[in-house]
């Protein structure tokens, strides 16, 4: 009888070869077996479980009595607990403690008494309105506690702070009022714009507040004449804060703070600026470091229209052609006028067709004039700094209109203003500082390359 025999070594080799494979290729060889699955609509594979089966598990019954806590003193605790509302508004022109409680939803005429008396508390009431208020009120609808946050002067380095005032009852139902300056909390958020029409239309159109707009000009204003050297497809970029107070988003500046860093592109040409709190009290510097403020500032207020330049034109009221020797600002009765650079009031009343005038003499032989004021805010002989507030714009004198007529003097001699803000002298950082400057400058630039892709989106750094 013939006997067969069977050899192991062919299957031994094939293993082997098929492991080394593994090894060299183990992605290929995974994607292949995926695929080989796939293509045969392989629909299930599974390992069998190491654990037994459940069903095979032992039960057990187990009768437990539960006997709920009686309802009346669940109640009964529900009702003794200290319920506390809170609601927050912003104060009107109008208010008084007791509409201004009315409409914070507080009952309460004792508190509205007390806050009305203390000297503390009338300070809610005081200066303009647009302050944050928040309430905590007890279930009965009676004040237990008052905060408002209001704005105040910034602190010795720049840095934004808020002042809170507190009104508290205690638990014998008597009031006490504090009053203290806190630090604002900052977020930078950067915004890009174009210039189609407008600076306001662009920077309506990339979210930013009115009050950065207003910053952007004032800081390039001595490179820029806003009014009449904007282009159509001009540029900006920049970063701002956005401001809390005790984490509550702040009313005033429309929750804006300071600009941190800007460009503007005018005519292909870029300008630049930066924040640096290292010279004085802070101020804005170009990335070389030289100073964006001169010694005298581009307009004595705010960015607003031009109503008449430094020209021949129509006299209103004479009715006759006559070079105008001074720039009118138009703006609304009770806008405030600030000095343009440092100096001595050397006159401060009325002065035939000026109206109500100041005279600011400042060094060089230099005279500022500010007519046509519904206020005066300063004396002859007082010291005035450049952004100083020294009075309001009204109509006085020969006015046909609300504005400002603001004159530069140099020699007795009446000069462009516009012209002098440009060419007046500027400071730049000593070397002491142009290290640390540096590092800021390279900051700020990697910070507006950041806002260029925003097509008019806000954006925010963490």
């Amino acid at each position: 009888m013939g006997s067969s025999r069977f050899s192991l070594r062919p299957l031994q080799n094939l293993l082997r070869a098929a492991t080394q494979t593994l090894r060299r290729h183990p992605r290929a060889v995974t994607g292949s077996i995926v695929a080989l699955l796939a293509g045969t609509g392989v629909t299930a594979f599974g390992i069998a479980p190491l654990a037994p089966d459940a069903s095979d598990l032992p039960r057990r019954l187990i009768v437990e009595d539960v006997t709920p806590e009686a309802i009346a003193p669940q109640l009964e605790a529900l009702a003794g607990a200290t319920l506390t509302l809170h609601r927050t508004e912003q104060t009107r022109a109008s208010d008084t403690p007791d509409t201004l409680l009315r409409r914070l939803g507080v009952v309460d005429a004792a508190a509205a008494a007390w806050i009305r008396n203390d000297p503390i508390g009338r300070r809610l009431f005081e200066g303009g309105a647009g302050k944050l208020v928040t309430v905590s009120k007890a279930a009965d609808g009676r004040l237990s506690e008052l905060v408002a946050r209001f704005p105040t002067t910034d602190d010795e380095n720049g840095h934004p702070r808020f002042a809170r005032l507190r009104v508290e009852r205690d638990a014998h139902g008597q009031f006490a009022s504090h009053l203290e300056q806190a630090q604002l909390e900052s977020t930078p958020r950067l915004a890009s714009g174009t210039i189609r029409s407008s600076l306001f239309a662009a920077t309506d159109e990339a979210g930013l507040p009115d009050a950065v707009a207003t910053q952007m000009a004032e800081i390039f204003g001595n490179d820029i004449d806003f009014r009449r050297d904007l282009r159509k497809g001009d540029s900006f970029r920049v970063v701002f804060e956005t401001l809390t107070a005790d984490g509550e988003p702040v009313p005033w500046s429309q929750g804006s703070g300071k600009v941190l860093a800007a460009e503007f592109v005018n005519a292909g040409q870029p300008h630049q600026a930066v924040w640096y709190a290292g010279a004085g009290k802070g101020g804005y510097f170009d990335f070389n470091g030289e100073s964006k403020r001169r010694a005298f500032i581009s307009s004595p207020v705010a960015f607003s229209r031009v109503s008449s330049g430094f020209a021949m034109r129509f006299h209103p009221i004479l009715g006759v052609w006559k070079k105008h020797l001074g720039v009118d600002y138009a703006a609304p009765i009770g806008t405030a006028v600030r000095t343009v650079g440092d100096g001595v009031v050397s006159f401060a009343g009325v002065q035939n067709g000026y109206g109500n005038v100041i005279m600011v003499q400042h060094a060089g032989d230099r005279t500022t004039v500010y007519a046509h004021l519904s206020r005066i805010g300063v004396r002859k002989g007082q010291k005035v700094g450049a952004g100083d507030a020294i009075g309001n714009v009204g109509m006085t004198g020969w006015a046909t209109g609300p504005h400002l007529h603001f004159e530069f003097r140099l020699h007795g001699e009446q000069k462009d203003p516009v012209a002098i803000a440009k060419a007046s002298e500027t400071v730049r950082l000593d070397g002491s500082q142009r290290n640390r400057f540096a590092q800021l400058a390279r900051t700020a630039q990697s910070e507006l390359d950041a806002a260029t892709g925003l097509n008019g989106m806000p954006g925010r750094f963490e």
